[in-house]
């Protein structure tokens, strides 16, 4: 119960300190932060699944020129 009381004290000391319009646009930007997380998440792996496929086919390449090299 002494969450709550905490968590509704610093609500009314956000909207006297930064006035309602400041303290909406607060909660809509980490709503959008939160709902921007599992895409950054997504992207990390397909980062480093890219930059995996790229090495493999960096090293067949270059493999494949140093044999057209040698021959």
């Amino acid at each position: 119960m002494i969450s709550f009381y905490i968590t509704v004290s610093i609500f009314i000391l956000l909207v006297a300190y930064a006035g309602m319009d400041n303290v909406m646009r607060l909660f809509y930007y980490l709503d959008l932060q939160l709902r921007y997380l599992p895409l950054r998440i997504k992207l990390e792996f397909m980062r480093r699944k890219l930059k995996r496929q790229l090495d493999r086919d960096a090293e067949y390449f270059l493999q494949r020129h140093k044999d057209a090299e040698n021959n």
